[in-house]
């Protein structure tokens, strides 16, 4: 079935090549809401190969990307008005910089795509356009060795490819920056929130099927009332880890996200305890501070697969640290709400 980006062929000396669109159409704007809300993201993908943009021949550029169809069509939709080839590596729908890290994104995937298909037939340079964020799996020096095409690094946006091209395959100092404004930030939050959709809904249930315990035994109206405070400290530490954290991370004090994750959670609860839905006794008080902060902390932690703020050895080290104290204070805070129900 040919895919609506694909608008036709050119005849190259390696064959024929598929032209694709520089435009988006509103099945890839409604395909983008829903991979943001991670519906279908495992299998986000095109198909590996060279594709052509405009009219291109043996002079054009040659830009490479990963086959997650979000790296994919952002970069072709920067290509609008140009004359270029996009070489698709197969990085198993993952996006190019965490494929680069995985390695899918590499330079043994790299040296294959040129020589399956047989890029030296098809332009008259030697040269291909990596992306900055992809340069980690790419050695350069392996791939020229390999092949005989240079390796060019290119901009860490794919907005700013058209000036890197205008200016000799320069970049400026601006355009190697690696940048994570709160819009950026902000686009993340979905598929955070997507993450654990189905605990929020399972673990809030359980919460408010035990709130109805008692001395006396099992009553539907306390759990009705208690219940419904439950569910909203619940959802409210959920938010504060995955959406809260985010959007404020430069602004949290301290480095790790753990902490971070602890501090909004604590500052929410303290105002839901402002709100009177922490109970009344200084137990149960104390439960919820320790669930709702362990509970924000380990999804503000999370986050850091998502940050360019941290490292994988910091993850790692971080994680070894707060884990256990996060498991902790959650199960401590649990059997401490369950004893209040009936005290």
């Amino acid at each position: 079935m040919k895919k609506h980006y694909i608008t036709g062929s050119i005849d190259t000396a390696a064959g024929k090549v598929q032209q694709i669109s520089t435009v988006w159409n509103n099945t890839d704007v409604w395909s983008t809401i829903k991979v943001r809300w991670s519906v279908g993201r495992h299998d986000y993908k095109v198909k590996q190969g060279l594709y052509a943009v405009g009219v291109p021949d043996e002079n054009s550029s040659i830009f490479v990307t990963a086959n997650f169809k979000l790296s994919f069509d952002h970069l072709r939709r920067s290509l609008h008005g140009m004359n270029a080839w996009v070489l698709v590596l197969d990085t198993k729908g993952v996006n190019v910089w965490c494929a680069a890290g995985k390695g899918t994104f590499g330079t043994k995937e790299l040296v294959y795509r040129i020589r399956a298909h047989e890029l030296e037939k098809i332009v008259s340079h030697r040269k291909v356009i990596v992306p900055q964020l992809g340069a980690t799996g790419v050695a350069a020096h392996e791939v020229f060795s390999k092949t005989g095409f240079h390796v060019i690094y290119g901009p860490v946006r794919a907005a700013d490819i058209k000036a890197f091209v205008d200016a000799g395959f320069k970049a400026t100092p601006e355009m190697r920056k690696v940048t994570f404004p709160m819009k950026e930030r902000a686009k993340l939050i979905p598929v955070e929130l997507s993450y654990g959709k189905y605990y929020l809904l399972v673990i809030p249930a359980l919460f408010f099927i035990i709130s109805g315990l008692n001395s006396k035994g099992y009553s539907v109206d306390v759990a009705w009332i208690n219940g419904g405070r439950a569910v909203v400290n619940l959802c409210a530490a959920y938010l504060a880890g995955c959406a809260l954290t985010p959007l404020l991370l430069p602004w949290i004090p301290f480095k790790m996200f753990s902490i971070k994750g602890l501090l909004m959670g604590w500052i929410i609860t303290a105002l839901l305890l402002y709100l009177n839905f922490l109970g009344g006794s200084i137990f149960e008080i104390i439960s919820w501070f320790l669930i709702t902060g362990s509970l924000s902390s380990f999804l503000a932690m999370n986050f850091t697969g998502s940050s360019t703020f941290t490292s994988l050895s910091g993850v790692r080290k971080e994680m070894k640290f707060a884990l256990p104290l996060q498991i902790g204070a959650a199960g401590l805070g649990l059997i401490g709400w369950i004893v209040t129900r009936f005290i």
